[in-house]
């Protein structure tokens, strides 16, 4: 405990799965924390359950002005952001031949954007206080190939290149930013893609035979945002039950 104390953190999709189990994490180790979410009823129920360091905020990640009053709302309520978990995201399947053109955009907007956007808007505050820690949320098909997820896997990777360059970029400004890629986690995003049935073929690729949970995840989070990972900068961090270490992820 206490690993986050002093911190201030943003937690973008944190209403539900993988960004739920973030936030409870940054606040059992001491951060204040703010919620942000499109969710209002399970974001605001999140903030109630874990007290005083914790607010929801109603965001659109990939609305630059929604960026603003979401930094400005946390420096004023908790103090200075100091860490930013770009965790929001959205899961589409779908075909090169049918996949319709306005699914990609919202694709990119939510994951793509949104993940530039809240390193834009996070950095003057940052900067100003002497660094920070900002962390996005790729995938394993940003670092890999899958069929019907050539829409998705464009945006992850983007995130990883993003990551790269800001990493080169905030570096000297003392802010460091790296990318953790999960694979299959068990949460409502990837639960509307088969259920049961989607879970238990994921396991079966995966080196460990089970799929992650959002528990497996957050640990990785608390340590990328706290002094112990003050030497980690433009990482690529994969939390798959090692579905990457083999040339046949995706097959």
């Amino acid at each position: 405990m206490g690993r986050l104390d002093d911190k201030v953190a943003i937690v973008t999709g944190a209403a539900m799965g993988q960004g739920a189990e973030i936030a409870r994490a940054y606040v059992a180790e001491g951060a204040s924390v703010v919620i942000a979410d499109v969710a209002k009823e399970q974001g605001q129920a999140l903030a109630d359950e874990l007290g005083a360091a914790a607010h929801f905020v109603h965001h659109d990640v990939s609305d630059a002005g929604s960026w603003a009053s979401l930094v400005e709302d946390a420096n004023g309520r908790f103090g200075t952001v100091s860490v930013l978990a770009n965790n929001a995201g959205i899961l589409r399947f779908g075909d090169i031949e049918r996949m319709p053109a306005d699914e990609v955009e919202l694709l990119w907007r939510v994951n793509q954007l949104g993940c530039f956007l809240g390193m834009q808007a996070v950095t003057r505050t940052m900067r100003k206080a002497g660094g920070g820690s900002i962390i996005n949320a790729s995938s394993v098909e940003g670092l890999a190939g899958m069929a019907s997820c050539t829409a998705y896997a464009a945006t992850k990777w983007a995130i990883r290149g993003m990551t790269k360059c800001a990493a080169m970029e905030l570096g000297p400004k003392g802010i460091r930013v790296n990318s953790v890629h999960p694979g299959m986690i068990d949460t409502p995003m990837t639960r509307v893609h088969g259920g049961d049935a989607a879970m238990e073929y994921g396991a079966s690729k995966v080196p460990l035979r089970r799929v992650g949970t959002p528990a497996d995840i957050a640990p990785v989070y608390v340590f990328l945002a706290s002094d112990e990972s003050s030497y980690v900068n433009g990482a690529e961090i994969a939390v798959d039950g090692g579905v990457t270490s083999t040339h046949a992820f995706g097959a």
